[in-house]
């Protein structure tokens, strides 16, 4: 009978998003333990009778009891579900540290922690063996051991959090560096990896599950594991990637020049394929506008379709303010707000793109914006 478990890894519980309001972060922290329930539910859809957790389930060593506390409740729900855990490099297991007072406090039977390299039968036949880590960085590969383990008469499973990629000059130590071709040496039938967000293969018999929750622009829309299914030591395994994931993470850029440009913008963003409100853009915008488009932008995208997604977070740095006699005559002829605004326009027409000048364009959009809102709010 085939043996069929869930790789996953990289859950982050108790992750910060310091780019959002605190009422933003509690969802998207939520998010990252509905996942777990998630996995539960697959691991019974799919007949898995394991889950693999190649490292990071904490975004840190240094939680709250609570928030220790909730992955593990959430475990406990499902009870026919072996989880394995495994510290990584956000939290490594240390003496009298994190995982020393889970354990102390008492764990589910269904929930395990892996805090030493030592294999263990995780059921008839098959064996797991896990790398734990011990510190943040690492210069040691902490699957070497898996290579010396007396092989047995069983299935070898390892799990490990780390890369398997050098990163930088060839002279510089890769930290926590795992040897892609450990599988071979060690004679795995997998190699369940984490540390990678985003999901890769680096051979038929090792993969990097990616997180279950995406937690950045760039790692991937959308959060998966893997469901992975072994029916003989010689025959690949068959692995299939599982959406998990809740929020889908996208990147999107545009060139601005004017009120047709913000329309069409205004079209796509809408027109994304899921549920706005499960979404989070990052939006990067260029080019060039009057100041009576800048606010058409403001009001139509960051303010009203803005509203529609989960997170809305828009980068203006190369968003530039050209502004005309009639943008300025809307503040009107005088007074000091008008004269503000001129000295603005003057100063960030004068030092163009250094720093200074974009301060002085950013503040000169921000005057306009303001003051017309104040006007329409005061008729």
């Amino acid at each position: 009978m085939p043996f069929r478990f869930i790789h996953t890894s990289d859950w982050h519980i108790g992750k910060v998003f310091r780019f959002v309001d605190e009422a933003r972060m509690g969802v998207l922290q939520a998010a990252r333990l509905d996942a777990v329930t998630r996995l539960g539910e697959l691991a019974g859809e799919h007949g898995a009778g394991h889950v693999l957790v190649a490292g990071d389930v904490y975004d840190s060593a240094a939680l709250s009891r609570r928030s220790a506390n909730e992955p593990i409740e959430r475990m406990r729900a499902f009870p026919s579900v072996q989880w394995h855990l495994l510290p990584g490099n956000h939290d490594p297991h240390r003496r009298n540290g994190l995982w020393d007072q889970l354990v102390r406090r008492g764990l589910p039977p269904n929930v395990r922690v892996h805090c030493g390299p030592q294999a263990t039968l995780i059921e008839e036949g098959v064996s797991l063996l896990p790398a734990p880590l011990l510190h943040r960085r690492s210069l040691v590969d902490p699957t070497a051991w898996m290579s010396d383990a007396p092989p047995g008469d069983t299935l070898r499973i390892g799990l490990a959090h780390g890369t398997v990629a050098g990163f930088g000059s060839d002279d510089t130590p890769t930290p926590n560096f795992i040897a892609p071709d450990r599988p071979a040496k060690a004679g795995l039938v997998y190699l369940a990896l984490g540390d990678w967000h985003r999901q890769r293969s680096v051979g038929e018999r090792c993969w990097y599950s990616g997180a279950p929750e995406t937690d950045r622009f760039g790692a991937g829309e959308r959060g998966q594991a893997l469901l992975v299914e072994i029916t003989e030591r010689e025959t690949p395994p068959r692995v299939r990637a599982l959406d998990t994931g809740r929020y889908r993470w996208v990147e999107h850029t545009a060139k601005l020049d004017g009120r047709e440009a913000v329309d069409d913008l205004e079209r796509r963003l809408r027109g994304l394929d899921d549920p706005l409100g499960n979404t989070l853009v990052d939006l990067r915008v260029e080019g060039a506008l009057s100041l009576e488009e800048f606010l058409y932008f403001e009001q139509q995208i960051v303010e009203t379709v803005g509203a529609a997604f989960a997170v809305l977070r828009v980068h203006r740095e190369h968003l530039y303010a050209e502004p005309t006699e009639a943008d300025l005559d809307r503040i009107g002829p005088d007074g000091f707000v008008r004269r503000a605004a001129d000295e603005l326009r003057r100063r960030a027409a004068t030092d163009g793109h250094t720093p200074e000048g974009k301060l002085a364009q950013a503040a000169l959009c921000r005057l306009y914006v303001e003051h017309q809102k104040l006007t329409a709010a005061n008729r």
